[in-house]
């Protein structure tokens, strides 16, 4: 693979969606083009800012790029801000589909037992539909609740409900589900994943870090998408997508001086660089 499409907005200031895809993905050496939904002065973690929608602009995009014979090896999407914004995903999912390229699809829509701001249950039903036509899907525990009409659980399953989750969420559709922010145990968290075609289940933990901040999924997902366009298989991709969040947190955690609103995953990139032989 060597050209990737990332749709999501870019807020200017603020580590999350596009800021953070654009150039994660460009440190594996892979070609990222950029379909943004929105503009944004900075993420709305802060106080106040300013929002430019695109919605009316992504389908003129990809007209053009279709006439000049673009194609992607991989389309992935991240936060998209309406059902209109899904429905356009999806077109472009069909209008550029080729045997060979692959979908991933973060449903970036809810954490800790909730939806985002302005969306429902009929937007969380929308997206299970765009994740029915993906190869990978990277939700969740809030995420999956809203998109199965389970209830949200936090704490104090056992690994066979993941896997029995895993399964559910394969049945809808997508290839590979990968779910975040997993944990067994206190002292440790990450990510367990089913890949429906080889039915094979898998999982990565690393130590659990007593902090939490904004957009560690973009870089997971991010990540993740990089390495599976480098031609590492799910696992392999899960893995590298889990020990650069970890040492992206890491490098915040040692920064006195970090920003508040996202990781140092910048400081993060000689570590993944050297990790996956780049260099």
């Amino acid at each position: 693979m060597n050209r990737i499409l990332t749709i999501q907005d870019i807020s200017c200031v603020g580590k999350c969606s596009l800021t953070v895809a654009l150039p994660i993905i460009s440190a594996f050496g892979i070609e990222t083009a950029v379909l943004p939904t929105a503009v944004l002065s900075n993420h709305t973690a802060f106080k106040g800012f300013t929002f430019r929608d695109l919605t009316d602009d992504m389908t003129g995009i990809a007209d053009k790029w279709q006439e000049e014979n673009i194609t992607f090896d991989a389309i992935y999407t991240g936060y998209l801000g309406s059902i209109k914004q899904i429905d356009i995903v999806a077109d472009i999912f069909r209008r550029f589909k080729t045997e060979k390229n692959i979908y991933i699809v973060d449903p970036a829509m809810a954490d800790n037992g909730k939806l985002y701001k302005g969306f429902d249950q009929a937007f969380a039903d929308e997206m299970a539909k765009l994740c029915k036509n993906a190869d990978i899907i990277v939700p969740n525990l809030t995420e999956v609740s809203f998109m199965l009409h389970t209830p949200y659980i936090a704490e104090g399953y056992d690994e066979n409900y993941i896997k029995e989750t895993l399964k559910k969420l394969t049945d809808m559709g997508a290839k590979t589900a990968i779910i975040t922010g997993v944990t067994f145990e206190k002292s440790k968290l990450g990510a367990y994943g089913y890949d429906s075609v080889n039915d094979k289940y898998f999982q990565y933990f690393r130590e659990y870090l007593p902090v939490s901040f904004h957009g560690t999924g973009d870089v997971f997902a991010s990540a993740l998408c990089g390495a599976t366009a480098l031609g590492k298989n799910t696992e392999e991709s899960t893995e590298i997508a889990v020990d650069f969040t970890v040492e992206s947190m890491i490098k915040t955690m040692e920064n006195k001086n970090h920003n508040w609103y996202g990781v140092d995953f910048e400081a993060a990139f000689p570590y993944l660089i050297k990790k996956l032989g780049l260099l």
